[in-house]
């Protein structure tokens, strides 16, 4: 019997690698052990057969499927498991109904696991959401999505929340020498020998994804012919073959975190704000306008007056872009971000608008000062309409008055910080103050 007639025997199941090396215990089980090592709340819970309502969430090939699976072969209860990209209102109602009848004729615990639960819309989890609150399902539910914004709120309040992290090229190379030597599900029928640089290479291609690193491999082994000895020896050439980068899936939670990654380097690192941009619109394929319009929110929310041209540049970059298009605007945009980064900066227009804010909800209405009030008819003056004084008419172009509603008037929103040009302003607003208590002496 040749290698390739025994590879054919041992996946005669038409199960990948990946599939056969499933863990099926906790001891098999790799990475996240701040979950489930030793002693930790959900292992416990696992051993113990007293899963509660729980939603693992994380990126892909984190283990969340695997660890399900772990949870249906350590139950006593019925463990049904239902993929929300196809799953019906109709599918979770008869799993409900199967439920109650499990539960009143034999005695026994529902476990629902519910794959890609973000893929379920309100009304969905909403069909779910009493059962869940009646005891009469144990729900568990899997997602790569931020659960706050995907999962129903009261779902979300009734489940106990884990959080998978990526998993390490580290993890890769445990599962795939693992999987070498495993005879029975793994490589180890064969005769292999794998250099340390091709695994390697291999698990920090797969980038922590366990399945995507033990397919390659799978691959490596069964398309690299035996040499004179029988041994398949895959080296860093055949690694390299056998993987290609993966493609980055920019889902919705992860283009928040960039963008929010990308706002805040925006104000205090140049190299940063210029590698989320163009990693989020490199690698993740995002829109450049996403991040045009978050840089001229911030050329008002976080420098404002203190360097007004940082706006201007941000505003040219976003027209660059609509007249010349990518890659070529990329220039013109990068221009903008680090003239942004690099402002001084001054947080004093948020600041203005919150304490304008809360003074509009303390207030309710306001009334406008009758030398304010509109003069242009005939009898406005009758009505009090008058008293107005032109700031152009007084030295500096400015003349204090009262323009603020009676029981605000001595408010004061906008405060202008020491940065930048807003210095200017401040120095200005101090001048006015000044000359103003002179002439009240």
């Amino acid at each position: 019997m040749d290698l390739f007639t025994m590879a054919a025997e041992q996946n005669s199941s038409g199960k990948l690698l990946a599939d056969r090396m499933r863990p099926v215990t906790l001891e098999e089980y790799i990475g996240q052990e701040h979950i489930v090592g030793p002693g930790k709340l959900l292992r416990r819970a696992i051993e113990a057969d007293q899963v509660t309502s729980i939603l693992l969430y994380g990126p892909p090939g984190t283990g969340k499927t695997t660890l399900a699976h772990i949870i249906s072969r350590r139950t006593s209860g019925i463990f049904v498991k239902l993929n929300a990209v196809d799953a019906s209102v109709k599918d979770v109602r008869e799993v409900i109904d199967q439920a109650k009848r499990n539960r009143s004729l034999y005695g026994k615990k529902t476990i629902l696991f519910l794959d890609e639960v973000h893929r379920f819309n309100t009304s969905r989890q909403d069909a779910l959401l009493p059962a869940v609150e009646q005891g009469i399902i144990i729900f568990i539910g899997a997602t790569t999505e931020n659960p706050f914004h995907h999962v129903n709120g009261a779902l979300l309040s009734r489940s106990t929340l884990f959080q998978l992290q990526p998993l390490t090229h580290e993890h890769s190379l445990i599962a795939m020498r693992r999987a070498l030597s495993d005879k029975e599900r793994g490589l180890g029928y064969m005769s292999i020998e794998a250099e340390e640089g091709a695994l390697e290479h291999l698990s920090k291609m797969a980038g922590g994804d366990i399945r995507r690193a033990l397919n390659a491999l799978e691959l490596a082994a069964l398309t690299t012919p035996p040499d004179q000895e029988g041994k398949v020896r895959i080296t860093l050439a055949v690694a390299e073959e056998s993987i290609r980068r993966p493609t980055i899936k920019a889902d919705e939670s992860t283009q928040y975190d960039v963008l929010s990654a990308f706002h805040k380097s925006l104000r205090g690192s140049s190299d940063a704000a210029l590698f989320w941009f163009m990693y989020a619109v490199e690698k993740l394929g995002m829109d450049p306008m996403t991040f045009l319009r978050r840089l001229i929110v911030m050329c008002s929310e976080d420098i404002g007056l203190a360097n007004p041209q940082a706006m201007v540049q941000a505003v040219t970059a976003m027209d660059a872009y609509h007249k010349i298009g990518w890659p070529e605007s990329k220039y013109v945009i990068a221009q903008a971000i680090l003239f942004a980064v690099e402002s001084p900066k001054s947080n004093a227009i948020p600041l203005a608008l919150s304490k304008v804010t809360e003074a509009m909800e303390r207030l309710r209405s306001a009334e406008v000062p009758l030398h304010l009030r509109d003069t242009h008819y005939q009898g406005a003056e009758q009505l009090g309409h008058k008293g107005y004084l032109y700031p152009h008419d007084y030295p500096g172009h400015y003349v204090e008055q009262q323009y603020l509603p009676g029981p605000i008037k001595h408010e004061r929103f906008y405060i202008a910080t020491g940065q930048g040009t807003e210095d200017k302003i401040r120095q200005n607003q101090e001048k006015r103050r000044s000359s103003n208590s002179k002439r009240n002496e």
